[in-house]
């Protein structure tokens, strides 16, 4: 879909100027203090929405009946996660899917977006191989290891 982007001081001034826009493109409203506006067809939406929620079941279910296919789809996706040592990689498929489910269920999708980030930087680390070995410690001014408390009873 085609985007178009005003500024918001524009739409606020002059909404019937914008809002027309939206017969064929969403509309960005930029900001200077604050993160851009995007305003939208409820139709549009909706589509993008249901179309997410496919997706993301699809992928789910190919992950379930075939974890190595699914990696795949991924990687092809995400080049990065070749990166990451093999259990690692798994893991970071069944979040990322977990996540995705989630917030195609929802709407709600800033936590696959969170992982999605907090899992490449991860993958950069995992493709310095002193870098990983570095944060993988032992690190400097670590102190005597403490044993672990006793279970209450």
């Amino acid at each position: 879909m085609a985007t178009k982007s005003f500024p918001y001081s524009a739409f606020l001034r002059g909404p019937s100027d914008v809002l027309p826009t939206l017969d064929n493109a969403d509309v960005i409203l930029e900001r200077r203090d604050d993160e851009n506006l995007i305003l939208m067809r409820a139709e549009r939406f909706e589509a993008g929405a249901a179309s997410l929620r496919i997706a993301a079941r699809g992928l789910a279910i190919v992950a379930r009946r075939n974890s190595g296919l699914a990696e795949e789809v991924l990687a092809e996706e995400l080049p990065w996660l070749t990166w990451l040592p093999e259990t690692e990689r798994h893991q970071c498929v069944r979040e990322l899917l977990g996540h995705l489910m989630a917030g195609a269920d929802t709407g709600e999708l800033l936590p696959f977006g969170r992982a999605l980030t907090s899992w490449r930087s991860t993958a950069v680390v995992w493709s310095d191989p002193r870098l990983a070995r570095d944060l993988q410690g032992p690190f400097a001014g670590d102190g005597p290891q403490v044993p672990r408390p006793k279970a209450d009873s």
